[in-house]
Order: C-alpha cells, then structure tokens, then sequence
C-alpha cells in the first residue's frame, strides 16, 4: 500500500460505508467511524449503522460505544480517533476512517482546538436557563453577546445554542474563537488516500427514501419508542427521523406524513454536507456509485 489510511466521506445513504467495508475486505483494514450519530449504542437502525453481518466481515471500531444519554462531543472523538487509528497500527492494519460528519474530517486531517472544560455549576445553569425561557430566547440572549456565533446557528437548535452559551459562559470567548485554534491533526503526517462520495441527487434522494421506510420495518420504531424523554439539548436529540416517528407513534402524524417529513428533513441533511464537502473538502478525490467498486486499485495506485 502507497498509503498509511483511508478516509471516505460523503451525504447520508451515499454508499460510503460498503465502500469502506469493500476496502477493508480487500486490503485487510480496520474501519473506523467519523460519523456523529453512529457512535450512539440504543440506536443503530435509526442512524443506519453497519449491520452484524458487516461488522464480523472486517473489525470496526468506534461504532455504538457511547450511549445516546450521554453528551459526546468533538473532543471526545478526537480522543476516541487517536485511540482507534493506535489500536490499527498495532494490529498492522490500514485504518479507514468513514463517515458524514465534515467536522470529524477536519478533527482528522486539520486538527481543531481543545476547548476548555465547561465546569459542572456553569453547565447546570446554562441547562436551566435553557429550560426556563426556551432555545429561541437563549439564542437571543447569546447573539446579544456572541452574535458572530449566534448567526451561524439555527435558533431551534438547543443542543448547539446551548453549547455556545455555556462555553461563552465558561470563558468569556465566543465559540467561535476556540474553533479557529486548530490543533494537532489526528492523521498529521500520514500519508492519506481522501475520497468523497459523489452520488447524483436524484439517486440519493431515491436511496434517502427507500431506506427509511426500510428502517420502518426493521427495528426504527422499537428503537424511538426506548428513547422517548430523551432530553432535546443532547447531541443525540437530533437523530434524523426521530422525532417524526414519535409524532407517529402519539397519534400526531400519520405513517405517510411522518415519512415524508422524515424524508424532508434527511434530504435537507445531506443536501448540508454536500455542501460542506464541496467547500471545505474540494480537493479531494470524488467516487461515484461505479467507481466505488474500484476502490482497492483506486487507493492502492
């Protein structure tokens, strides 16, 4: 191999992870996740995890190690991506990082500042600010201070309007001062094969489609209805799909609307990252759906 890891990014429903399982079969690798719902344990339909099956073909790592309670963050993968591409090397196996999360990517081949560790008081206030006046008025009240960070968020985001307020809380720095202090690359001075996954709309919107009604069928329901109260300020909160399908199962949709809207909302998704892709990951090698198959002589010339 002319190459010490593989990184494959790309939308949801891409394809990308049976591109990576292909590659690690064919050249003996290790799979690692770099996608942000993946990690989460009580979750692996609804977040469209590599089956079993897939996971005895090839190790994987860094898949349903982290319960959807607790509040995994940037950081913390970029710990769990250190050990995982050391836990590869030891074994002597190329490392393919996957995945759809474009700041993980960047954790990968950037780097990204350590921000410093929110103490629990500040946390706790900030939680119960949040509580009181809800995520449109916290919003406000952080544009009122941070308004560089704040126009970047959607005020009906209370996991990432949270995280910006308490972090300017705890340091009195806007969020986005801390971002723009890169750090150390995880993969700094491999050498590195970096595709992206290039699947024409039209197909991914038929895939988006199909594979949630899919998940309908296999488990999606059984899973949402386990995490039902999961608090809305946590990361896993934003699982696609989740909240149509409990509005479904109280009544308040009806199957066919609630996978339309589910639909919607993964087409807005993926429709984000491609974006984020093909601005900040340009210069990377795009795959189709056919070349995808050639991945082996792709990375291996």
């Amino acid at each position: 191999m002319t190459v010490d890891a593989v990184l494959i990014a790309g939308p949801t429903a891409s394809g990308k992870s049976r591109a990576a399982l292909t590659l690690a079969k064919g050249v003996g690798g290790i799979v690692i996740n770099a996608d942000s719902m993946q990690v989460y344990r009580e979750a692996p339909v609804l977040t469209a995890r590599p089956s079993e099956e897939d996971m005895a073909a090839a190790p994987h790592l860094l898949y349903g190690h982290v319960s959807v309670r607790e509040p995994y963050s940037t950081g913390r993968y970029q710990d769990d991506a250190v050990a995982a591409l050391a836990e590869a090397q030891d074994a002597g196996k190329i490392p393919i990082f996957t995945g759809g999360t474009g700041l993980y990517f960047s954790v990968l081949t950037k780097g990204i500042s350590e921000i410093p560790k929110i103490p629990a008081d500040i946390r706790n206030r900030a939680r119960a600010r949040l509580e009181e006046i809800g995520v449109a008025a916290l919003h406000a009240e952080l544009a009122a201070r941070d308004l560089e960070t704040a126009s970047n968020l959607r005020p009906s985001d209370p996991q990432r309007v949270l995280r910006a307020y308490e972090v300017f809380e705890a340091t009195g720095r806007p969020l986005a001062h801390w971002q723009q202090q890169a750090g150390r690359p995880v993969l700094d001075g491999l050498r590195l094969a970096r595709f992206v996954m290039d699947v024409p709309r039209p197909e991914l919107r038929a895939r988006i489609e199909t594979r949630f009604k899919a998940m309908l069928t296999s488990g999606a329901l059984e899973e949402a209805a386990k995490l039902k109260g999961l608090d809305p300020a946590l990361p896993a909160a934003k699982i696609l799909g989740l909240r149509e399908i409990w509005a479904l199962q109280d009544d308040a949709l009806s199957e066919a609307k609630a996978v339309e809207l589910a639909v919607t909302a993964t087409r807005q998704y993926a429709k984000r990252q491609m974006t984020w892709f093909r601005n900040r990951m340009a210069d990377w090698d795009r795959l189709d759906s056919q070349s995808a198959a050639d991945i082996i002589a792709k990375v291996a010339t």
